[in-house]
């Protein structure tokens, strides 16, 4: 039995997010309802990160175990199955049968983008924010998440975890053009925390509170202290890592 990964990437506007909900139109269904459909038979696959409906990725990954040898067009195979807001960008095996997507990930990252000018060819793809921003209170935000390990206070209810604790490897703003991007990068995300990060954010940067009410918020562990309101549409994950050497990419032969 041979354990594979999928790298896949979709426009989240396309889906009731990623994680299996019944026979909604969710990532994971389309992707376990393709394999089966390639390999006629049932097959079931297991995401890295989960997605709320409306966000996007760059770089997803699912596992799935297979005991037979892969077609020589198998990614072309698969891609021509999967719906057209989802695809896979690369394949690999790992020789771990016990090497799980979500729990061998050593890190996430994510990217929310934000721009200020109306623009309809960034409609779903960013979150339009036409409010005066202080940056500079953003950047002393996005350095102060550093500082903190528990984030009880960004986690939505029934997130059904058994820890808050997340290290944050990186947190900073950037501009692109007319855009504004928050990026954060750690070991794990806790559910709605990466929105609830931002949306605080923007609160400090517009004047509504400032940084010493923003690091009451963080330690309150209350989760109704933060903002969630921030569309999932202007929200990326961006890559996920796992240990070097860990994953070996397959390619098609044909």
């Amino acid at each position: 039995m041979a354990r594979y990964f999928l790298e896949v990437k979709y426009d989240g506007t396309a889906f009731h997010g990623s994680q299996l909900q019944g026979k909604l139109p969710t990532v994971q269904l389309a992707i376990n309802r393709s394999l089966s459909t390639l390999l006629r038979k049932e097959v079931i696959s297991f995401g890295a990160s989960r997605t709320d409906e409306g966000v996007h990725a760059l770089c997803n990954y699912y596992h799935f175990d297979l005991d037979e040898p892969l077609h020589p067009a198998f990614l072309y195979k698969l891609n021509a199955i999967l719906p057209p807001a989802l695809s896979v960008n690369r394949m690999f095996q790992t020789n771990d049968p016990d090497f799980n997507a979500r729990f061998a990930a050593t890190n996430r990252r994510y990217r929310y983008r934000i721009y200020a000018k109306k623009d309809p060819f960034l409609l779903h793809r960013a979150l339009y924010f036409p409010y005066r921003l202080d940056t500079a209170l953003l950047h002393e935000t996005a350095a102060i998440i550093k500082e903190y390990t528990d984030f009880e206070t960004f986690s939505k209810r029934n997130s059904q975890t058994r820890t808050f604790k997340c290290t944050i490897f990186q947190s900073y703003w950037e501009e692109h053009e007319h855009e504004l991007h928050y990026v954060v990068e750690a070991n794990r995300f806790l559910r709605g925390m990466v929105r609830g990060l931002v949306g605080t954010q923007l609160k400090v940067a517009r004047s509504q509170c400032d940084t010493v009410a923003f690091r009451n918020i963080i330690e309150a562990r209350d989760c109704t202290k933060a903002d969630f309101s921030v569309a999932g549409h202007g929200l990326y994950l961006e890559d996920i890592a796992y240990p070097e050497g860990s994953l070996i990419e397959v390619k098609d032969s044909r």
